[in-house]
């Protein structure tokens, strides 16, 4: 904490992940169209999401190890409006060092350790040009506490 405010804080720094670009099964698309949690994108993250998300399977043991870190980093949350649904932790990325956006996280079991969802206010598949199979590398912002 900040003695002369009280409040927190942050420094920031950058992990670089690469992945393969995988089709995903379309919850992603039902979940950034949802009214609570795009208004928190717009709040918390700065920008209002393409329906649905670029979807990267982690292939080697270096960048799973930096997705691990990632996941005990404080991220943004996006707080569901009821039990229905789970908390998503976001992190601000910058994909190809081109376009901004974020990975969400779900606070799931059943999400696959390996699976990256990328949220952005564009099509990436159609901006990037790409296609499945593709390797995407990804910045993603972390935010430490520092007093």
């Amino acid at each position: 904490m900040n003695s002369m405010n009280g409040e927190m804080e942050w420094i920031k720094s950058w992990v670089i992940i690469k992945g393969k670009l995988v089709s995903g099964t379309g919850e992603g698309k039902y979940f950034t169209q949802l009214v609570w949690a795009r208004r928190q994108f717009i709040e918390k993250l700065g920008f209002d999401p393409y329906p649905g998300t670029l979807n990267l399977q982690l292939e080697n043991e270096e960048d799973m190890e930096r997705f691990r870190i990632l996941k005990r980093t404080p991220s943004i949350e996006i707080i569901p409006e009821s039990g229905d649904y789970c908390v998503g932790d976001c992190f601000k990325v910058l994909v190809e060092n081109k376009i901004e956006g974020a990975v969400v996280i779900p606070r799931v079991k059943s999400h696959a350790p390996n699976l990256l969802e990328i949220i952005s206010p564009i099509n990436l598949r159609a901006a990037l040009n790409l296609r499945d199979g593709d390797l995407v590398k990804i910045r993603i912002q972390l935010r430490e506490i520092t007093t």
